[in-house]
């Protein structure tokens, strides 16, 4: 998550002080920003603000997950009010008075992350958090933030009004997993967990509650159901690996599980790994695939070499020299992971493995 990266953004001297203060608490949890203010109140930490602030939040805001605004609440609100589209497509946005005392949660809480970010920023500057999202401030998981925690597309966004009300309200909802879907279901609360092999039979499930959600990989149409039901869709993540020749299987396992750490992933979301076909005989690497119960797809250097990504980290000489390509694991998860791709994950440099972690449909 926040892969396209956290813009923070400060108008005054003391918002500075506490916007690099937001950007230490947030490299501590693993998660990069960049901190804008005016030339005036720049420093080593911070870039400084070339255009006004309007129009440097409409540049910015179709480009990163996450804005956080270190200044006054009504002026990060004025700043975006013209740009929003919709809480599935707007990124994150957070206020955060200059002083640094409250981080308030105010835009795509729950699927653009804005409430979990709240929190780590909150606990890493000393602040209170204010959330007030309805399902949050109830203690309960609302269906698009499950769908964020577990990586699903919400493929009918105009149920969540209905499934959510239902949530608050306390009503009874049933999450059916159909087919073959992999879900770990212990990152579910509130719903009753039910498995089925037909749509069918899902909307039977459904048809006993009072609301629910279900997690498909076909085309489904909300008309089948009698209640109110968002359709989630997995989305396909792929994890790509690079690795030394004489890498053992216990190598590998580590490196897998602390990049599934980083990214809050567990290993049932993983569909698939890949890496460049040279390594088909390290056997650390298939073993440890075997192990992990994952196949493991191997892609020639030409393929990795061919992809052009926004999101690849700069060619590593050294890797270019020895194979002819700058770069493995992440080329290889974003072409693997399939249509609009991206990475969930950067590369991980791990005790001579290489991680990354990509997304698509």
């Amino acid at each position: 998550m926040y892969s396209n990266g956290i813009a923070v953004v400060a108008i005054t001297r003391r918002g500075v002080e506490t916007a690099v203060k937001i950007k230490q608490a947030l490299a501590k949890a693993d998660l990069s920003c960049v901190v804008y203010a005016p030339e005036k109140y720049s420093q080593k930490e911070v870039v400084p603000l070339d255009k006004k602030l309007d129009m440097f939040i409409k540049e910015i805001y179709p480009k990163v997950d996450a804005i956080v605004g270190v200044m006054a609440t009504g002026i990060t609100i004025r700043a975006v009010a013209s740009l929003l589209e919709g809480k599935l497509v707007d990124p994150a946005v957070i206020g955060v008075d200059a002083p640094g005392k409250f981080v308030i949660s105010l835009l795509s809480g729950h699927y653009g992350g804005a409430n979990f970010l709240t929190k780590i920023i909150a606990e890493g500057i000393g602040a209170t958090p204010v959330i007030t999202t309805a399902s949050e401030a109830l203690d309960k998981q609302s269906v698009d933030e499950l769908a964020r925690i577990l990586h699903l597309t919400i493929v009918n966004p105009e149920s969540l009004v209905a499934v959510n009300s239902a949530i608050v309200n306390g009503k009874r909802l049933a999450l059916v997993l159909v087919g073959d879907v992999k879900i770990p279901t212990d990152a579910v609360c509130g719903f009753a967990v039910e498995k089925v092999g037909t749509v069918e039979q899902a909307a039977e499930i459904i048809d006993k509650y009072d609301a629910g959600a279900i997690v498909t990989k076909k085309s489904v149409a909300a008309k089948v159901f009698s209640k109110p039901v968002t359709i989630l869709k997995p989305k396909k993540i792929v994890m790509g690996l690079g690795a030394r020749k004489e890498v053992t299987e216990n190598q590998v396992l580590d490196a897998v599980n602390t990049a599934l750490s980083k990214a809050n992933l567990q290993l049932e979301r993983i569909d698939g790994l890949a890496t460049v076909d040279i390594k088909k005989d390290t056997l650390g690497l298939v073993s440890a695939a075997a192990k992990l119960g994952l196949n493991l797809e191997f892609l020639t250097v030409k393929e990795l070499g061919a992809l052009e990504h926004e999101d690849l980290s700069p060619d590593s000489k050294l890797v270019e020299e020895t194979i002819g390509v700058g770069g493995v694991c992440e080329q290889a998860a974003i072409i693997k992971a399939g249509k609009n791709a991206h990475l969930i994950l950067k590369k991980q440099k791990l005790n001579g493995v290489t991680v990354a972690l990509a997304e698509g449909e």
